[in-house]
C-alpha cells in the first residue's frame, strides 16, 4: 500500500508536466494499494501474534521479491512500453539499489517515469538500512549479529523498541536526502534533477536522469555527491547516536576509518597512476578519478566518465573496488568493510598461532573478542558470495555473454554496484541489449546480494521447513 500511494508523487509531476501520462500511475496506484490492502485485511488476525523465525526470512525475501513486480507496472504500462522482463529488471534494480538499467533515451521520459525510478531508489535504500539493523542481525547473518547488541542495548532507555530504531532512521534518511537537495541546487542543479539525484545519491542507487550519467553536469555537483555518497556509506546507527547527543562512536568506529582510509588509498593510488601514465594529471581528471572512485566504492553507480578508457590496471582495480562496499548499516552495499576487518583479524589471529603454538591470540573488534558464531558467519558469506559470483558468471557465460560482460555482470548484480565491465554494459552502455535469460539471472542476483545472500538461501534448505 504505500509503495501505491508512492505513486502519487510521479502522478502529480505528470500532471504538471500535462503530457498525458498521469492515468498510468492512477491505475498502478489504485491496483497496487488494492491489492496491497487486501493482503493486509487478510493477515490481520495474525499481526499481535508477532513473526516467527521462518516467517521473518520469508517476510525479509518476499517483500523484495514482491514489490518489484508492482514497482515494474509504471514501465509496462507507461511509455516506455516495457516487456515484463525489462520492466521487473529495472524495478528490482531501483529497490535493491543496483542502478543497473535497461531504459535508454532517459531524457525523452516524461517525467514522471523518471522520478519513480528514483522514488524506488529512495524507498529502497531506507527500506534495507531498518532490514539490516533489526532483521538481519536477529537472523544472525553473515556476521551481522556482532551488531544486534550495539543497535538495541547501547541505546538503553532513548531507543528502547525497534520501530523507534526505523523510525529515528527514517528522520535522518530524510533530512540527508533535503540536504543533499539544497547542495544539488546551489551547485547549478535544476529543482527536478536536484531532487531525483538527491534520492539517488542518499540510497547509493545511482539512477541518472540522463544517459550520460552524472557527466551531464558540472564539477560542483560531482563534489555534492561524492560528499553525500560517502556520507551515506556511513553507518545510520551513528547518525541516531550523534542526534542523541554523542558523535564519539562515529569518530571511534573501525568500519569508519576502515572505509575513510580505503577511499583515500584507492583515490591517491589511481591518481598517482593518472599523473605517471596519462602525462600528469589536471583538476578534472583527478575530480574524475575521486567520483568514480567513490561511485564504485559505495555500490553507488553513477559515472562521470568513461573508465574503461583509463587503462587495464585502473579498470581491474575497480572491478575489485565494487566488491569492498561501505559500512553495514547503510544504504551501501557489497560485501562491507567490516566483513573483511573481521577477516583480516582472523587471519593475524590464525597466523600468529603458528609462530607461537603455546600462545592464545583471540581476534578482536572495537576492542572486544569476536565469538566463534560471528567469524563462523562471515567465513560463510565469502564463501557463498564468491560460489555465488562464479556459478552466475558461469550461467551467463552459457547464455552467450563474453567473459568480461559475464564476470562483470554478476560482480555488478551481486554486489549491487550497478554498471559492469566492457562496451556492453559498462559505464558508457547499459543492460538493455541483454537476452532475457541474462536479466532474468542477474534480477535474481540483485535480490540475493542485496540481501546478503544467506537470508534468502536460507529458505531454499529442507532444514529451514523441518524447524
Amino acid at each position: 500500500m504505500a509503495l501505491g500511494l508512492a505513486m502519487l508523487l510521479p502522478l502529480l509531476v505528470d500532471i504538471a508536466e500535462e503530457r498525458g501520462h498521469w492515468p498510468v500511475f492512477a491505475e498502478s496506484a489504485i491496483l497496487t494499494v488494492l491489492i496491497g490492502g487486501l493482503v493486509a485485511l487478510a493477515c490481520k488476525n495474525g499481526v499481535r501474534e508477532g513473526l516467527t523465525i521462518q516467517q521473518t526470512f520469508l517476510l525479509t525475501t518476499g517483500v523484495w521479491v514482491i514489490l518489484p513486480v508492482f514497482g515494474a507496472l509504471p514501465f509496462v504500462l507507461g511509455e516506455t512500453d516495457a516487456r515484463f522482463v525489462d520492466a521487473f529488471f529495472e524495478a528490482m534494480s531501483g529497490l535493491t539499489t543496483t542502478g543497473s538499467t535497461v531504459l535508454s533515451g532517459l531524457e525523452e521520459l516524461p517525467k514522471g517515469l523518471l522520478l519513480w525510478r528514483g522514488v524506488l531508489q529512495w524507498l529502497g535504500g531506507v527500506g534495507i538500512i531498518v532490514v539490516a539493523m533489526v532483521f538481519l542481525p536477529e537472523l544472525r547473518v553473515g556476521g551481522m549479529q556482532i551488531f544486534r547488541t550495539e543497535g538495541f542495548d547501547t541505546f538503553g532507555k532513548i531507543l528502547p523498541r525497534a520501530t523507534e530504531i526505523a523510525s529515528r532512521i527514517s528522520v535522518i534518511y530524510l533530512a540527508l536526502t533535503l540536504g543533499c537537495v539544497s547542495c544539488y541546487l546551489l551547485s547549478g542543479m535544476n529543482a527536478f534533477d536536484a531532487t531525483v539525484h538527491a534520492m539517488t545519491t542518499v540510497a547509493t542507487g545511482g539512477f541518472a536522469n540522463y544517459d550520460a550519467s552524472f557527466a551531464a553536469f558540472g564539477g560542483a555537483s560531482e563534489y555534492v555527491a561524492v560528499a553525500f555518497m560517502m556520507l551515506a556509506a556511513l553507518p545510520f546507527v551513528r547518525f541516531v547516536q550523534i542526534t542523541a547527543g554523542t558523535a564519539k562512536p562515529l569518530l571511534s568506529d573501525p568500519q569508519v576509518r576502515g572505509f575513510f582510509m580505503t577511499a583515500i588509498v584507492l583515490v591517491l593510488v589511481l591518481t598517482l597512476w593518472q599523473m605517471s601514465f596519462q602525462n600528469g594529471i589536471s583538476e578534472p581528471a583527478f575530480r574524475k578519478v575521486v567520483f568514480n572512485t567513490v561511485s564504485i566504492l559505495t555500490g553507488t553507480g553513477y559515472a562521470s566518465a568513461d573508465y574503461m578508457q583509463w587503462g587495464s590496471f585502473p579498470i581491474a582495480l575497480l572491478f575489485f573496488v565494487g566488491l569492498i562496499g561501505g559500512c553495514a548499516g547503510s544504504t551501501s552495499c557489497s560485501i562491507k568493510i567490516f566483513r573483511y576487518q573481521l577477516l583480516f583479524a582472523s587471519i593475524r589471529a590464525q597466523t600468529l598461532r603458528i609462530f607461537s603454538p603455546r600462545g592464545v591470540f583471540t581476534p578482536r573488534y572495537q576492542g572486544r573478542a569476536i565469538d566463534d558464531d560471528v567469524l563462523n558467519s562471515v567465513m560463510s558469506f565469502f564463501v557463498f558470495f564468491t560460489v555465488t559470483l562464479g556459478i552466475v558468471a558461469v550461467i551467463l557465460g552459457l547464455t552467450g555473454l563474453d567473459f568480461v560482460t559475464s564476470i562483470s555482470g554478476a560482480s555488478a548484480a551481486l554486489a549491487n554496484i550497478g554498471p559492469g565491465l566492457g562496451e556492453v554494459i559498462g559505464p558508457a552502455g547499459n543492460f538493455s541489449t541483454l537476452n532475457d535469460t541474462a536479466k532474468w539471472v542477474l534480477s535474481a542476483s540483485m535480490l540475493i546480494g542485496r540481501l546478503e545472500l544467506l537470508a534468502v538461501y536460507a529458505i531454499f534448505t529442507l532444514t529451514f521447513w523441518r524447524a
